[in-house]
């Protein structure tokens, strides 16, 4: 398995549930948007995020290089359980093509080293 590091700084966002998608967090050259009945959650660039808005910052982005096929397993295991072991958090995102972990940046380097990046 092969990743790559996305080079800004991430946030995830939480708005209310019925919140439209603000238009700030679909500029970057990453976002994603969830909403559910509790919640509208957005993982967008930190830079882009305005003043008042309720988020979680300082997250750094590893890729899975894709595309993966929707039969392949434990992918995400894959990654989660070294990273679980060092006592490292993460934040995961899938798309139709890839997966990507979100790692706070004081974790970043030890994560990196640990998955081989």
């Amino acid at each position: 398995m092969k990743l790559s590091a996305l080079a800004p700084t991430f946030a995830v966002c939480r708005l209310d549930a019925k919140a439209l998608i603000p238009e700030w967090a679909t500029r970057g050259i990453f976002f994603s948007v969830s909403r559910t009945d509790e919640e509208l959650s957005i993982v967008c660039e930190e830079a882009l995020v305005p003043d008042g808005i309720r988020c979680e910052k300082n997250w750094r982005a590893l890729k899975v290089a894709g595309p993966l096929d929707f039969a392949l397993t434990g992918i995400l295991a894959s990654i989660a359980n070294p990273l679980a072991a060092a006592g490292i958090s993460l934040f995961a995102v899938s798309t139709f093509d890839t997966d990507y972990v979100l790692v706070k940046i004081q974790d970043f380097e030890r994560a990196s080293s640990i998955l081989g990046l």
